[in-house]
C-alpha cells in the first residue's frame, strides 16, 4: 500500500476534524495549530501514521456533558451545562482545570483538553490531558450560590474522576473557594478522603505550596530562559500584562522578583497603566478580596496609574508582553504595534492568547515567542508536585516547591529548544513544543497498543 505524503495526510486529516467537530472554532485552532507542524515527524517516523496515532490523539477517548440544576438565594431554579473532556490518559490519569464562564461549550473545554495533552507531556510528569467546566458564571453571585452550584456539579462529576482517573484542577473562574466546595461534596458522596482527586486544594488540608502562583511564575521563568538564550535578562526590562486574575496578578509578583517592571494589568472593563509599575499587593486586594476592578486600582494608586476603558493593552510600548487573560485577546493588528513598539518577547501566560496571525507576525519579526503549552506549564506542573504530595500524606516546604517548578521549567524550555534544533526549526518554540509533547505521547500509544 503506498502512503500518502504527510502534508497531504495532514491535511485530509484537518478537514476530518473541521468535518466530525462542527461549530467548534477553538478545538479546530489547536488542531491545526499542532499538526501543522508534525510534517517532519511523521516523515522521519513513518509508524505514527501507520498506527493512526494523529486520528486517536485528535478524537477524546471520553466526552461527558451533563445537567447542572442548582437554586439561588431567592429559591429560582436555574440549569446549566456541565462538561468533561477525557482527552488522552496514554501518559497517565487525565489532568486538567475546571473552568467556569458563560463562554464554556463543548467547543472550548476540548481546545483547552487537547492543549493539556501536549503541555501536560512536556513536564515529563506523569500527567495525561482533560478539561472541564460550565457555563455557570460566579461574577455577582454569593458564596452560598457558588456552594450549591458546585455541590450539584460534583454531584455528577463524581463518577467520572479519582486520583488514578481524572484529577480537576481549577481555571477561569475555579479557584480556591470553587475547589473546596468540590472538594467538599466529593467527600461528602464518596465517603472517601482521597486529597489526590482535585488539585488547587487549600494548604491547611491537601493542598501544596505557591500553587495558585505556578502558573504565572512560570511564565515568567519561562521568558527568562528565552531571554537566557539570547545573551539577556529580566533584570530592568518592562512588561506589558493583560488580564488580572490569579496568572496575571502572580506574573506581576514574578516579574518583580526578577527584577522587572510590569506596566499593566486589565480587566473586561479596560486597562491600566501605572508608570511607576503596578503595586501587587493593592491589585491583590482589589482583586482577590474585594473582586474589584482594575478601576478601583487606578483611582485607589494615585497620580502614576491611568486607567483606559475599552482599548488595547498591547498599545503601552514595553520589552515583554505576557497575554494571562483569555484565548485569542492578541490579534495581528496587536502583534504588529507590539512588533513596531520593539517587543523582545511575547509569553503565553493564558491558553492561546495570541490568534495564529499574531503568531505567524511575531515569529517572522524574529521576536521570541512562548507557546501556552509550554510557557504556561506551570501550573499543572504544581498541581502533579501537589499529587505527589497527596499520595505520600507528606507536605513540602514552599522553597523546595519553587525549586522543583524553577527546574521543570528550565527542562521544558530546553527540550523546545533542542527538539526544534533538531528539526531544523531553531528558535523555533512553537514547532519545539508540539514536536516534543507529540513525540512523547505518542511513543506511549504506541507501546499500549490500539486502544
Amino acid at each position: 500500500m503506498t502512503r500518502p505524503d504527510t502534508k497531504t495526510l495532514l491535511a485530509s486529516l484537518l478537514a476530518d476534524i473541521e468535518r466530525r467537530n462542527p461549530a467548534q472554532p477553538e478545538f479546530h485552532q489547536a488542531a491545526h495549530e499542532v499538526l501543522e507542524t508534525l510534517a517532519p515527524v511523521l516523515a522521519a517516523r513513518p509508524e505514527y501514521a501507520d498506527a493512526g496515532l494523529v486520528e486517536r490523539l485528535c478524537e477524546p477517548e471520553r466526552q461527558i456533558i451533563f445537567r447542572v440544576p442548582w437554586q439561588d438565594d431567592h429559591g429560582r431554579v436555574h440549569v446549566n451545562r456541565g462538561f468533561r473532556v477525557e482527552f488522552n490518559s496514554a501518559l497517565g490519569p487525565y489532568k486538567g482545570g475546571l473552568r467556569f464562564h458563560p463562554s464554556v461549550n463543548l467547543g472550548i473545554v476540548k481546545f483547552l483538553g487537547f492543549e493539556q495533552i501536549f503541555k501536560n507531556a512536556l513536564t515529563g510528569l506523569g500527567i495525561g490531558g482533560g478539561k472541564g467546566g460550565s457555563d455557570f458564571d460566579p461574577h455577582g453571585r454569593s458564596d452560598a450560590e457558588v456552594m450549591r452550584f458546585c455541590q450539584s456539579f460534583m454531584t455528577e462529576l463524581h463518577r467520572h474522576i479519582g486520583e488514578h482517573t481524572d484529577v480537576p484542577a481549577g481555571d477561569i473562574g475555579v479557584g480556591g473557594r470553587e475547589i473546596g466546595y468540590l472538594f467538599g461534596q466529593y467527600r461528602r458522596i464518596t465517603n472517601r478522603w482521597e486529597a489526590g482527586v482535585l488539585t488547587g486544594k487549600g494548604t491547611r488540608w491537601g493542598g501544596s505550596a505557591i500553587r495558585p502562583e505556578a502558573t504565572g511564575y512560570g511564565n515568567v521563568l519561562f521568558t527568562a530562559a528565552m531571554l537566557r538564550e539570547r545573551g539577556e535578562d529580566l533584570e530592568g526590562q518592562t512588561a506589558v500584562v493583560s488580564g488580572s486574575g490569579n496568572v496575571a496578578i502572580y506574573t506581576v509578583e514574578k516579574l518583580i522578583a526578577l527584577g522587572a517592571n510590569p506596566l499593566t494589568c486589565s480587566d473586561s472593563t479596560g486597562y491600566v497603566v501605572d508608570d511607576k509599575g503596578i503595586d501587587v499587593e493593592l491589585l491583590k486586594q482589589i482583586k482577590e478580596v474585594e473582586r474589584g476592578r482594575v478601576g478601583d486600582y487606578a483611582a485607589r494608586r494615585g497620580a502614576s496609574a491611568r486607567f483606559v476603558a475599552g482599548g488595547s493593552v498591547w498599545d503601552v510600548p514595553a520589552d515583554i508582553a505576557l497575554p494571562s487573560a483569555t484565548q485569542n485577546e492578541l490579534d495581528a493588528d496587536a502583534a504588529a504595534t507590539l512588533v513596531r513598539n520593539g517587543v523582545k518577547a511575547v509569553s503565553e501566560g493564558a491558553n492561546m492568547p495570541a490568534t495564529p496571525e499574531a503568531v505567524h507576525l511575531l515569529r517572522q519579526a524574529g521576536v521570541a515567542f512562548g507557546p501556552g503549552k509550554a510557557a504556561n506549564a506551570g501550573g499543572v506542573a504544581v498541581s502533579a508536585l501537589e499529587m505527589s504530595q497527596n499520595h505520600a500524606r507528606t507536605v513540602w516546604p514552599r522553597a523546595r516547591v519553587e525549586e522543583e517548578l524553577t527546574h521543570i521549567m528550565n527542562g521544558i524550555h530546553a527540550t523546545c529548544h533542542e527538539t526544534a534544533e533538531r528539526y531544523g526549526a531553531s528558535g523555533d518554540y512553537v514547532t519545539g513544543a508540539n514536536i516534543a509533547g507529540f513525540e512523547r505521547v505518542a511513543d506511549a500509544m504506541l507501546e499500549q497498543g490500539v486502544i
